[in-house]
Protein backbone atom coordinates (compact mmCIF):
# COMPACT_ATOMS: atom_id res chain seq x y z
CA UNK A 1 0.00 0.00 0.00
CA UNK A 2 1.54 3.11 -0.74
CA UNK A 3 1.91 6.57 0.40
CA UNK A 4 -1.84 7.90 -1.05
CA UNK A 5 -2.83 5.50 1.02
CA UNK A 6 -3.48 8.09 2.34
CA UNK A 7 -3.70 10.20 1.13
CA UNK A 8 -5.15 11.35 1.36
CA UNK A 9 -5.14 13.84 3.33
CA UNK A 10 -6.79 15.07 5.06
CA UNK A 11 -8.39 18.30 5.09
CA UNK A 12 -11.32 16.10 5.90
CA UNK A 13 -10.00 15.42 9.41
CA UNK A 14 -11.08 15.78 12.71
CA UNK A 15 -8.79 17.00 14.50
CA UNK A 16 -7.09 19.92 12.53
CA UNK A 17 -3.72 21.02 12.81
CA UNK A 18 -2.83 25.10 13.13
CA UNK A 19 -4.73 26.51 10.20
CA UNK A 20 -1.38 27.85 8.58
CA UNK A 21 0.34 24.94 8.77
CA UNK A 22 -2.17 23.19 7.12
CA UNK A 23 -2.41 25.72 4.31
CA UNK A 24 1.28 25.61 3.79
CA UNK A 25 1.34 22.03 3.81
CA UNK A 26 -1.67 20.75 1.86
CA UNK A 27 -0.04 23.82 -1.35
CA UNK A 28 3.59 22.22 -0.81
CA UNK A 29 1.82 18.90 -1.17
CA UNK A 30 0.37 19.66 -4.61
CA UNK A 31 2.85 21.24 -5.67
CA UNK A 32 5.12 18.31 -4.95
CA UNK A 33 7.79 20.68 -3.13
CA UNK A 34 9.53 18.28 -1.06
CA UNK A 35 12.05 20.96 0.22
CA UNK A 36 8.89 22.72 2.09
CA UNK A 37 7.12 19.58 3.03
CA UNK A 38 10.60 18.30 4.91
CA UNK A 39 11.14 22.03 6.51
CA UNK A 40 7.35 21.33 7.97
CA UNK A 41 7.83 18.47 8.80
CA UNK A 42 10.78 18.62 10.45
CA UNK A 43 9.60 21.76 12.73
CA UNK A 44 6.31 20.00 13.63
CA UNK A 45 8.21 17.00 14.54
CA UNK A 46 10.57 18.76 16.83
CA UNK A 47 7.48 20.43 18.03
CA UNK A 48 5.76 17.55 19.32
CA UNK A 49 8.62 15.78 20.76
CA UNK A 50 9.34 18.28 23.36
CA UNK A 51 5.10 17.82 24.00
CA UNK A 52 5.39 14.21 23.97
CA UNK A 53 2.27 14.03 26.32
CA UNK A 54 0.04 15.86 23.95
CA UNK A 55 -2.15 13.92 21.47
CA UNK A 56 -2.90 16.55 18.91
CA UNK A 57 1.03 17.67 18.56
CA UNK A 58 1.89 14.22 18.10
CA UNK A 59 -1.15 13.75 15.50
CA UNK A 60 0.21 17.11 13.78
CA UNK A 61 3.53 15.33 13.18
CA UNK A 62 2.39 12.13 12.03
CA UNK A 63 0.22 14.14 9.48
CA UNK A 64 3.12 16.65 8.04
CA UNK A 65 5.17 13.52 7.84
CA UNK A 66 2.24 11.40 5.74
CA UNK A 67 2.20 14.19 3.61
CA UNK A 68 6.20 14.36 2.77
CA UNK A 69 5.71 10.54 2.36
CA UNK A 70 3.00 10.15 0.02
CA UNK A 71 5.22 13.21 -2.52
CA UNK A 72 8.08 10.98 -2.18
CA UNK A 73 6.13 7.79 -3.31
CA UNK A 74 4.51 10.21 -5.98
CA UNK A 75 8.17 10.92 -7.09
CA UNK A 76 9.64 7.70 -6.73
CA UNK A 77 11.72 8.26 -3.60
CA UNK A 78 11.69 5.38 -1.70
CA UNK A 79 14.28 6.31 0.92
CA UNK A 80 12.35 9.49 1.62
CA UNK A 81 8.85 7.73 1.77
CA UNK A 82 10.55 5.26 4.07
CA UNK A 83 12.42 7.89 6.39
CA UNK A 84 9.05 9.88 6.63
CA UNK A 85 6.60 7.16 7.36
CA UNK A 86 8.71 5.53 9.94
CA UNK A 87 8.96 8.86 11.70
CA UNK A 88 5.25 9.69 11.12
CA UNK A 89 4.40 6.32 12.67
CA UNK A 90 5.98 6.71 16.04
CA UNK A 91 3.99 10.42 16.64
CA UNK A 92 1.11 8.97 15.38
CA UNK A 93 1.06 5.40 17.80
CA UNK A 94 1.68 7.97 20.84
CA UNK A 95 -1.40 9.71 19.34
CA UNK A 96 -3.73 6.85 19.32
CA UNK A 97 -2.07 5.68 22.83
CA UNK A 98 -3.20 9.52 24.56
CA UNK A 99 -6.38 9.48 23.02
CA UNK A 100 -7.75 6.24 21.17
CA UNK A 101 -11.21 7.62 20.66
CA UNK A 102 -10.23 9.84 17.85
CA UNK A 103 -10.62 7.63 14.38
CA UNK A 104 -8.31 10.49 12.81
CA UNK A 105 -5.67 9.28 15.10
CA UNK A 106 -6.00 5.99 14.17
CA UNK A 107 -6.40 7.02 10.34
CA UNK A 108 -3.35 8.25 9.44
CA UNK A 109 -1.45 5.71 11.65
CA UNK A 110 -3.07 3.31 9.19
CA UNK A 111 -1.97 5.65 6.48
CA UNK A 112 1.64 5.59 7.29
CA UNK A 113 1.72 2.30 7.99
CA UNK A 114 0.31 1.69 4.28
CA UNK A 115 2.90 4.33 3.28
CA UNK A 116 5.96 2.10 4.90
CA UNK A 117 4.55 -0.64 3.52
CA UNK A 118 4.76 0.49 -0.18
CA UNK A 119 8.19 2.26 0.65
CA UNK A 120 9.87 -1.32 1.99
CA UNK A 121 8.11 -4.04 0.17
CA UNK A 122 8.70 -7.61 0.95
CA UNK A 123 8.05 -9.37 4.48
CA UNK A 124 7.85 -5.36 5.52
CA UNK A 125 5.55 -4.78 3.16
CA UNK A 126 3.54 -7.83 4.81
CA UNK A 127 4.13 -6.55 8.55
CA UNK A 128 2.99 -2.53 8.33
CA UNK A 129 -0.08 -3.75 5.39
CA UNK A 130 -1.57 -5.79 8.42
CA UNK A 131 -1.16 -2.59 10.64
CA UNK A 132 -2.69 -0.29 7.60
CA UNK A 133 -5.90 -2.61 7.76
CA UNK A 134 -6.55 -2.86 11.66
CA UNK A 135 -6.15 1.32 12.05
CA UNK A 136 -8.28 2.56 9.11
CA UNK A 137 -10.87 -0.08 9.89
CA UNK A 138 -11.20 0.97 13.40
CA UNK A 139 -10.92 4.64 12.59
CA UNK A 140 -13.97 3.34 10.02
CA UNK A 141 -15.27 1.61 13.06
CA UNK A 142 -15.68 4.72 15.35
CA UNK A 143 -16.78 7.26 12.36
CA UNK A 144 -18.29 5.32 9.36
CA UNK A 145 -19.70 8.56 7.97
CA UNK A 146 -16.22 10.08 7.08
CA UNK A 147 -15.09 10.70 3.77
CA UNK A 148 -11.65 10.71 4.15
CA UNK A 149 -11.40 7.19 5.80
CA UNK A 150 -13.75 5.64 3.05
CA UNK A 151 -11.01 7.03 0.91
CA UNK A 152 -8.29 5.61 3.15
CA UNK A 153 -9.86 2.13 3.11
CA UNK A 154 -10.22 2.24 -1.25
CA UNK A 155 -6.18 2.81 -1.30
CA UNK A 156 -6.19 0.31 0.52
CA UNK A 157 -8.11 -2.19 -1.51
CA UNK A 158 -6.94 -0.67 -4.26
CA UNK A 159 -3.54 -2.28 -3.59
CA UNK A 160 -4.61 -5.46 -1.68
CA UNK A 161 -4.90 -8.66 -3.91
CA UNK A 162 -8.27 -9.73 -4.27
CA UNK A 163 -6.92 -13.00 -2.78
CA UNK A 164 -6.65 -11.12 0.33
CA UNK A 165 -9.49 -9.52 0.68
CA UNK A 166 -9.16 -6.61 -1.69
CA UNK A 167 -9.31 -5.66 -5.34
CA UNK A 168 -10.54 -3.23 -7.55
CA UNK A 169 -14.24 -3.39 -7.21
CA UNK A 170 -14.21 -3.37 -3.63
CA UNK A 171 -11.44 0.05 -4.18
CA UNK A 172 -13.97 1.90 -6.60
CA UNK A 173 -16.90 1.21 -4.32
CA UNK A 174 -15.11 2.70 -1.23
CA UNK A 175 -13.38 5.67 -3.59
CA UNK A 176 -17.13 6.43 -4.67
CA UNK A 177 -18.27 6.43 -0.82
CA UNK A 178 -15.97 9.02 -0.20
CA UNK A 179 -17.22 11.13 -2.88
CA UNK A 180 -20.84 11.12 -1.91
CA UNK A 181 -19.66 12.26 1.58
CA UNK A 182 -17.83 15.02 0.30
CA UNK A 183 -19.05 16.11 -2.77
CA UNK A 184 -16.63 19.19 -2.84
CA UNK A 185 -12.82 16.89 -2.07
CA UNK A 186 -10.80 15.98 -5.37
CA UNK A 187 -8.61 13.15 -3.59
CA UNK A 188 -11.84 10.62 -4.23
CA UNK A 189 -12.48 11.48 -7.73
CA UNK A 190 -8.67 11.36 -7.82
CA UNK A 191 -8.24 7.96 -6.83
CA UNK A 192 -11.54 6.78 -8.38
CA UNK A 193 -10.08 7.72 -11.98
CA UNK A 194 -6.61 5.69 -11.04
CA UNK A 195 -8.51 2.62 -10.11
CA UNK A 196 -11.51 3.15 -13.27
CA UNK A 197 -7.81 3.86 -15.21
CA UNK A 198 -6.32 -0.18 -13.63
CA UNK A 199 -9.61 -1.40 -14.46
CA UNK A 200 -9.92 -0.75 -17.98
CA UNK A 201 -12.58 1.93 -18.00
CA UNK A 202 -10.33 5.01 -19.53
CA UNK A 203 -13.38 6.90 -20.52
CA UNK A 204 -14.97 6.69 -16.88
CA UNK A 205 -11.14 7.51 -15.46
CA UNK A 206 -10.56 10.56 -17.35
CA UNK A 207 -13.90 12.26 -16.05
CA UNK A 208 -12.80 11.26 -12.73
CA UNK A 209 -9.45 12.95 -13.32
CA UNK A 210 -11.22 15.94 -15.17
CA UNK A 211 -13.21 16.23 -12.43
CA UNK A 212 -10.43 16.12 -9.86
CA UNK A 213 -8.24 18.81 -11.37
CA UNK A 214 -11.62 20.70 -11.59
CA UNK A 215 -12.02 20.77 -7.80
CA UNK A 216 -8.46 20.86 -6.74
CA UNK A 217 -5.92 22.67 -10.28
CA UNK A 218 -3.28 23.07 -8.14
CA UNK A 219 -2.98 18.91 -7.49
CA UNK A 220 -0.10 18.57 -9.88
CA UNK A 221 0.00 14.39 -9.62
CA UNK A 222 -3.88 14.11 -10.31
CA UNK A 223 -2.81 15.96 -13.92
CA UNK A 224 -0.27 13.81 -14.04
CA UNK A 225 -2.74 11.05 -13.91
CA UNK A 226 -4.81 12.62 -16.31
CA UNK A 227 -2.11 13.28 -18.95
CA UNK A 228 -1.11 9.62 -18.79
CA UNK A 229 -5.06 7.86 -18.98
CA UNK A 230 -6.14 7.62 -22.44
CA UNK A 231 -9.04 8.62 -23.94
CA UNK A 232 -10.42 5.20 -24.23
Amino acid sequence: MPSLFLVALLLAADVPPAPDVLKSLWKARDLQDRATLQRIASEVTAQAQKQIGDAEANYRAALTQSALAEVATEVRDKAQAKAASETGMKAAERAVALKSDRAEYHRIWGTLCGQAAAAIGGLGALKYGRCALDEVNKALEIDPKSSINHLSHGVGNYYLPQALGGGLDLAIKDFQQAAALDTKSAEPHLWLGVALRKANRNSEARQELQKAVQLNPARLWAKQQLEKTPAN
